[in-house]
């Protein structure tokens, strides 16, 4: 069955980003995917430096969160949009868990070869694809193939109707669709 782990990165309470990556999430568990949907909050971890690294190892919560990047064949990611990039909190995170943990371990490895949906929310007019730019370039560089459909939710404050969906309901068929695609894309790379 295919795997795919969910989140924002977002830790604030009634996140928005949280919302959206949630309707991607439900799309791919109606197709058949076995998703885990994840809040980096419980996920602390400081930020990383080398030195805390090579002194104390890597933190538990960044041990956990890696091990969940690499137990899973993709990704839904919802970014919130942080003066034109994404959030400090998702950088950090990912940063942690591009790390290797034995002098044998593959570069990578929670990344190489898996594929990611992208996707935003902000109170901004442009809805966080500036910040969709950076991840996306981010995410390939360490290995990981992001697929070119990508979903940016303007207003986002007013985009949410109390049930969870997006009010647009184009907006929530888009959403939806990238749940949809990555399942399906996954399905087909599986030997």
């Amino acid at each position: 069955m295919t795997k795919i782990l969910a989140f924002s990165g977002s830790s604030r309470k009634q996140s928005v980003n949280q919302k959206l990556v949630k309707i991607a999430a439900l799309a791919a568990e109606n197709q058949g995917a076995s998703v885990t949907v994840i809040d980096l909050l419980d996920f602390p971890m400081p930020l990383f430096n080398q030195d805390l690294e090579d002194e104390q190892g890597m933190p538990a919560k960044a041990h956990e969160f890696k091990k969940l990047l690499v137990e899973h064949d993709g990704f839904l990611v919802a970014s919130p949009e942080y003066n034109s990039a994404f959030s400090p909190l998702l950088k950090n995170v990912i940063d942690w868990a591009s790390r290797a943990e034995s002098d044998d371990e593959p570069p990578l490895l929670a990344y190489r070869g898996k594929v990611a949906s992208i996707m935003a929310a902000s109170p901004g007019g442009l809805g966080g694809i500036r910040g969709l730019v950076f991840l996306r370039m981010l995410l390939n560089n360490i290995g990981v193939t992001v697929l070119p459909e990508q979903q940016a939710i303007p207003m986002a404050f007013k985009a949410f109707e109390e049930n969870g969906k997006l009010a647009d309901k184009k907006q929530q068929q888009a959403v939806e669709k990238l749940g949809l695609n990555l399942v399906n894309l996954l399905e087909r790379l599986k030997p």
